[in-house]
């Protein structure tokens, strides 16, 4: 890796500090950095003539257009399912298992990427199939970030239709499952979209913090047992939050 600049990378930690507060001082900049003061005024000079900070009023700054700017043309060029395919690729290989990332559409959910098990036994899915939303656990996770009014919405009716025997068929049962994933950010399915295969998922959040797309990991019920669920459990949150983090979600902690 090449040398790393000390004057810019000053400047990033500059501009990083607004990542968790909207306005600074110099003399606040300068207490959480460290650096000499005129270094600071050197670099937030810097800064705010090319449109990176702007002042708002006693001597205090803010991020500026130039850095609006940047952010922009950065979020309109992620795609979610090219940087879904990629992050899927990498936990496929982790678990040989079929993985998916999908969308809600209304009611149903909407793969947008998948990759297939390395097993000679797998699931039969497909990119662009779209699935009940209640019966999977990539739309049991979306289910479970929408607010109560849009919920209503989409499921106006008491009864919910199946998909197999062990679908979720009534509203009510749908919200307590819902309640628990809500705190626990984790969903299962267990033969509720096919007769043969288990499933976990998890949110995938963009820049702002919202669920806009979730993962899954998918095994026949031959391959499935508790210790298996767990283990997909913790990779698929991973997977997930690094899908995350490449639409510009904030790292975990």
């Amino acid at each position: 890796m090449a040398r790393a600049v000390p004057a810019v990378e000053r400047a990033f930690d500059v501009l990083e500090l607004f990542l968790d507060v909207p306005e600074l001082s110099a003399p606040e900049i300068t207490a959480k950095l460290g650096l000499p003061r005129t270094t600071v005024h050197e670099l937030v000079g810097t800064l705010a003539e090319r449109g990176y900070l702007t002042t708002s009023g006693g001597n205090r700054f803010r991020l500026g257009v130039r850095s609006f700017q940047l952010g922009a043309v950065y979020a309109e060029r992620l795609d979610l399912a090219r940087e879904g395919q990629a992050v899927a690729e990498e936990i496929a290989e982790r678990c040989q298992e079929t993985v998916h990332v999908g969308v809600r559409e209304g009611a149903g959910v909407l793969y947008v990427a998948k990759v297939d098990s390395s097993h000679p036994v797998r699931m039969v899915s497909a990119v662009g199939r779209l699935l009940p939303a209640h019966c999977t656990a990539i739309g049991k996770v979306l289910l479970a970030a929408l607010p109560r009014a849009e919920f209503d919405e989409v499921y106006p009716e008491p009864e919910l239709p199946a998909m197999t025997a062990g679908s979720i068929t009534s509203r009510a049962a749908l919200l307590d499952e819902l309640a628990a994933i809500a705190g626990g950010g984790v969903a299962r399915e267990h033969c509720e979209s096919n007769d043969a295969v288990a499933c976990v998922a998890a949110p995938v959040r963009d820049h702002s913090g919202a669920v806009v797309a979730a993962m899954s990991i998918s095994a026949p019920i031959l391959r499935w047992n508790d210790e298996v669920e767990q283990a997909l459990r913790e990779l698929v949150a991973e997977g997930a939050q690094r899908l995350s983090e490449r639409l510009g979600s904030a790292p975990a902690a």
